[in-house]
């Protein structure tokens, strides 16, 4: 094995992974405000919304990520919606993930008490309060290592947006291989990569996670 001359390389794939911890942050931030939508859309008193919402997620839940990044970036043209290569990426991904998102949610919410609910109605506590500071601090806890699993398998995923052009850590890899034609060494340096990368983030979500379920030790 020879990685000098993926070494020479190295800035191209490093560039390439910071593209993709970009795309990553971004569509895990609005999948999960739209799992947070979906998830109170879920609750709607409007029985068509909920029939909606429910549908949607039936939908995506159906469907592989690669499909759907297809019909972004190739089939909404043909509609006049026209999206660059990062935007249909994040896009996809953010519909793609936003359902498994509100699942998780959904699930950390109802896993509160009802009687803690009714405790909070009792004491004169409005709707936003009890949600506020009754449900969310616990339910954040509940959801987050659920939520840190999906986060790790988006960042894993943002690899097929390479299928569109869109110049992430999987991109550059073909790029360098196609150079250097060192495939083995050089899918050895990216995996090292995207370990130390989905390492850190679990790292810290763990350590946010003890944080917030400080109050199960008191």
């Amino acid at each position: 094995m020879d990685f000098e001359s993926i070494w020479n390389y190295f800035p191209v794939l490093f560039k390439g992974l910071q593209a993709t911890a970009l795309i990553s942050l971004a569509a895990l931030s609005t999948s999960l405000v739209m799992g947070v939508v979906l998830v109170v859309l879920g609750r709607s008193q409007f029985r068509a919304i909920r029939i909606l919402t429910r549908v949607y997620t039936e939908i995506i839940l159906g469907i592989p990520v690669l499909v759907l990044v297809y019909v972004i970036f190739f089939v909404f043209p043909d509609m006049g919606i026209r999206l660059s290569p990062i935007n249909s990426g994040v896009l996809a991904l953010t519909l793609y993930y936003a359902p498994y998102m509100a699942e998780a949610i959904r699930g950390a919410v109802n896993a509160v008490p009802e009687g803690q609910i009714e405790a909070g109605l009792t004491v004169g506590m409005s709707r936003w309060q009890i949600g506020s500071r009754v449900i969310a601090p616990q339910a954040i806890g509940v959801a987050l290592p659920v939520l840190t699993g999906i986060a790790i398998g988006l960042c894993k995923d943002t690899a097929i947006l390479s299928v569109i052009s869109v110049v992430e850590l999987a991109f550059q890899t073909k790029q360098v291989v196609a150079r250097t034609y060192a495939p083995f060494e050089t899918y050895i340096v990216v995996a090292a990569m995207y370990w130390c990368m989905l390492s850190l983030f679990e790292f810290m979500m763990r350590m946010l996670e003890r944080r917030m379920t400080a109050y199960r030790m008191a």
